[in-house]
């Protein structure tokens, strides 16, 4: 990690819309903060789109994103797609978290502090620490984590009594009960998944889990559960390909697709963390 240092044009404050309806409170304190501390321009877009007029007009002052998980993936999809990032202070981000508990995970992991002060205070005397980014096909990113879950066994609904129920009822007491399903036929996805061109599981064994996250050395930390055993590998490129599935990348959820694979981009981006 390095010293952040004082941006040459100062602070952006994105203050996401969320955030200013949920705790404005918390946002008047960061601003408040920050203003003290460096020359900032406070932004307060309505939409994502002012979000990423916003953006885009920064010139060479630094982002810091107010708001919740998805605020900050949006602010670093933005970057990466107008290829704003890459090593250096062009890449910079700083957020301070304002949101509901359940959607601050990703910035939590990341060791972003929870506390609008305390956050604040990390913008202005923190370390710069440059990340790996995971980049898809379609051009989205993941900061942290991507897992693909077990599928979820169907839950009949429960039916009221009826002619037919009890005929369906006769007919298991004499013919006896139906043959229990191959195991993990339906709870895994029929998926290839290769790990820079290495098969690590494919479609006629189903895929019961996989976690995916940026790792170390440019390098994705990439585990697949199949019939109970996990298998790990480290690799550039992640592809998953198969019948339609389901995914949730810092946890907000995406699909169905039939395809994606991800790119590991190493040091695409700088987050700056409390000393």
């Amino acid at each position: 990690m390095s010293p952040a240092g004082a941006p040459v044009g100062g602070l952006l404050v994105l203050v996401d819309p969320v955030a200013r309806r949920l705790d404005g409170e918390s946002v008047r304190i960061a601003r408040d903060v920050l203003s003290a501390g460096a020359a900032a321009k406070v932004c307060l877009p309505d939409s994502p789109e002012e979000f990423a007029r916003a953006l885009a007009r920064r010139g060479h002052r630094r982002p810091v994103i107010v708001g919740d998980d998805r605020a900050l993936v949006r602010a670093v999809g933005l970057l990466h797609r107008e290829r704003g990032l890459g090593e250096g202070a062009a890449g910079v981000v700083s957020v301070i978290p304002v949101g509901q508990a359940g959607a601050l995970g990703l910035v939590r992991a990341l060791g972003v502090p929870l506390s609008a002060v305390s956050a604040a205070r990390a913008v202005l005397d923190g370390v710069v620490g440059m990340r790996d980014l995971l980049v898809d096909d379609s051009d989205g990113v993941v900061l942290g984590a991507l897992r693909i879950p077990p599928v979820r066994p169907s839950v009949p609904r429960p039916a009221g009594p009826s002619v037919r129920s009890a005929y369906r009822s006769l007919v298991r007491t004499l013919v006896g009960p139906p043959p229990a399903p191959a195991r993990g036929g339906a709870g895994g996805h029929r998926l290839r998944v290769e790990a820079d061109g290495v098969v690590l599981a494919d479609v006629d064994r189903p895929v019961e889990d996989l976690s995916l996250e940026p790792g170390r050395g440019g390098l994705a930390e990439v585990v697949v559960r199949v019939d109970g055993t996990a298998v790990g590998a480290r690799a550039r490129v992640v592809s998953v390909a198969g019948s339609d599935f389901r995914y949730r990348a810092d946890e907000a959820a995406a699909g169905p697709v039939r395809r994606r694979t991800w790119t590991v981009r190493p040091a695409a981006w700088g987050l700056v963390l409390p000393r």
